[in-house]
């Protein structure tokens, strides 16, 4: 996985932000959340362990291998009923049939062995117990810049981290593959659009894509580069003149569950 989630300097960029109010109603429709205990695996900076509450867990345990983002976890998104700790995605720590639901978001896109992960979650979901992973897939992320989906206008600019792109991606059809030979049922996927977050101004998108703020693909454009993207993206959102620009990214969801015997 990738060195900047260890940086100091970058221990708030996934912690200070809220869940958007669409995505909690489209996971409470995905499956109940009320009363059960949910592991957060890679919780990052805590933003989703704090929405698992909101959905009516009754607690949840944040995992994440990096010390810097639990630290941030625990400045930005305290709550007694959470309980952050270190442990990697397939080791998590935890014991055998400890949770009710394993959640993942953005994760597996760092993962370079996949199979690893679920076998890790299907045994400390309990039986009957349930699976969430939501990431990007190829098909997600090259969807066409707009002004909602920003992340196009990357690999519009810098077609070459299509391929750095890809190459981290799981597609859907590999996800539920490997679901279903980790020994999980009714697997299934869906997309939806998660607001990542909204600006007053160009100058404060610009601020944040200069900083390299919460998009991990940045890394791997110089100074210079991420100068140019930055105007290239505001030279383009400049002429439709939008009073705020709402940023959108479209995701993948599977759901799949535990078999209650095996």
């Amino acid at each position: 996985m990738t060195h900047f989630f260890h940086d100091r300097q970058h221990r708030h960029t996934y912690a200070s932000r809220s869940a958007d109010s669409a995505w909690l109603q489209q996971m409470s429709q995905l499956i109940d959340w009320e009363g059960k205990t949910v592991a957060d695996i890679g919780c990052g900076g805590g933003i989703y362990s704090k929405a698992m509450l909101e959905l009516q867990a009754a607690c949840v345990i944040g995992i994440d291998y990096s010390s810097e983002m639990l630290k941030a976890a625990n400045e930005k998104n305290p709550d007694p009923r959470i309980r952050y700790q270190m442990g990697e995605a397939t080791q998590t720590g935890l014991a055998d049939n400890e949770v009710d639901i394993v959640f993942s978001r953005a994760l597996i896109h760092h993962l370079t062995d996949l199979p690893s992960f679920l076998q890790e979650a299907k045994r400390i979901i309990k039986p009957g117990g349930f699976i969430i992973v939501q990431n990007r897939t190829p098909d997600d992320c090259f969807l066409p810049g707009s002004e909602f989906h920003i992340r196009g206008y990357l690999f519009q600019k810098f077609p070459h981290l299509k391929e750095i792109e890809r190459r981290r991606r799981y597609t859907d059809l590999e996800v539920k593959s490997d679901l279903i030979q980790s020994g999980f049922l009714s697997v299934k996927s869906t997309t939806v659009w998660e607001v990542r977050r909204t600006y007053q101004t160009l100058s404060e998108l610009a601020k944040e894509m200069s900083g390299r703020i919460g998009r991990s693909i940045l890394h791997h454009l110089s100074d210079d580069e991420l100068h140019e993207l930055v105007q290239y993206i505001t030279d383009e959102l400049r002429h439709l003149k939008l009073e705020t620009i709402v940023e959108q990214d479209r995701w993948t969801v599977w759901t799949a569950k535990k078999p209650l015997t095996i």
